[in-house]
């Protein structure tokens, strides 16, 4: 009797589940780290989105934030790989199954390091993959030496000052003709998980660069990659609001413009302008507002550029619409009379 009263007591989302069901292992990172909080609202954006977790497929490469995946969506098939190889994993499971969603976190080391090239070319292809880097500006896994995204002139314990000017990566993403590119702080959590949800639907590569502070190796207030350096320059381009294509749109705002990008399942993400006049689908403007964000040393947040119309990878190859890894033998093998024109062809 208990059990069915606490069940109907436990709040369900519209294909039946509950919270509980998009959660992972606990957490074994330090407590207060970013990334718990990045964990927190992949679980909450997932289940207000009403996705089932096996129908999303996780990823990820080498580092703190690389353990992520184990701590949300534990329903869900993952894949941890090598040291910046995520994409080419992630091609290769959504190449094989179209029908899933790619779901992938990196780190700034994992992705702005070794994994460069294949985070440039995962980009250019426009793989239908959420890819978010929890960037903290440090190697936290390897005891704290200065990643390719930290600032110059930072100085760390046992590390010394860092002579170096830093990756940007949502300047990276947008350069590499990605077609999402986001930009959040792991201290905004309802930010997080709105720019998640839209991700979520972009169809196309969504790169989401999340600041996620190291509490233990950079935590220094004046160091970019802090909470209180956070909180106090963190500029966001709007408000941002994601609506589902099945729940009615009803906006309403007293003060400033508002701007509606739809997405391809007629889904939309809604902005409230707040300072600045800024169109997220001009990829020259989203550019520009980047340099003066890093003249200006502003933590600049918010959806940077979006271009909901660009083909993905899978409609480049228009694969068929039951998945690859689904296809019968008789399908994938082509019968003896086409080998034999074939061979006659040839010969």
């Amino acid at each position: 009797m208990t059990d069915e009263k606490t069940t109907s007591r436990t709040q369900v989302n519209l294909v039946g589940l509950s919270k509980a069901d998009y959660r992972g292992n606990p957490t074994t990172l330090c407590q207060g780290c970013g990334h718990n909080s990045i964990s927190s609202q992949i679980v909450a954006a997932c289940y207000e989105l009403d996705i089932t977790p096996e129908d999303i497929v996780k990823f990820s490469g080498i580092g703190c934030s690389s353990k992520s995946p184990t701590y949300f969506l534990s329903r869900s098939f993952g894949f941890n790989g090598l040291h910046g190889r995520m994409p080419s994993l992630a091609t290769g499971a959504l190449f094989g199954d179209h029908t899933l969603k790619g779901l992938g976190v990196s780190g700034d080391g994992d992705s702005a390091s070794i994994g460069m090239g294949q985070f440039k070319h995962v980009l250019r292809r426009n793989l239908r993959f959420v890819y978010i880097v929890e960037n903290n500006g440090v190697y936290g896994l390897t005891k704290g030496q200065f990643s390719a995204t930290a600032e110059v002139g930072l100085y760390l314990k046992g590390q010394g000052s860092n002579p170096y000017m830093p990756v940007d990566i949502a300047w990276e993403a947008l350069v590499g003709n990605a077609t999402f590119v986001a930009r959040s702080f792991a201290g905004d959590p309802k930010q997080v998980k709105e720019l998640i949800k839209a991700a979520l639907s972009h169809r196309g590569i969504a790169v989401l660069d999340i600041i996620s502070p190291c509490v233990t190796f950079n935590n220094k207030d004046n160091a970019v990659h802090s909470y209180a350096w956070g909180r106090e320059h963190e500029v966001a381009l709007h408000e941002l609001s994601y609506v589902p294509r099945y729940e009615e749109i009803m906006v309403e705002y007293d003060e400033g413009e508002m701007e509606e990008v739809t997405m391809h399942d007629g889904s939309k993400v809604i902005l409230k302008k707040l300072e600045h006049d800024y169109d997220p689908c001009n990829r020259a403007e989203a550019m520009r507002m980047l340099e003066e964000a890093n003249e200006k040393q502003w933590l600049l947040t918010g959806l940077i550029y979006i271009d909901p119309d660009q083909p993905s990878l899978i409609d480049i190859y228009n694969l068929s619409e039951t998945p690859l890894n689904r296809l019968t033998e008789k399908r994938l093998r082509p019968p003896r009379e086409s080998i034999q024109q074939v061979n006659d062809l040839m010969f």
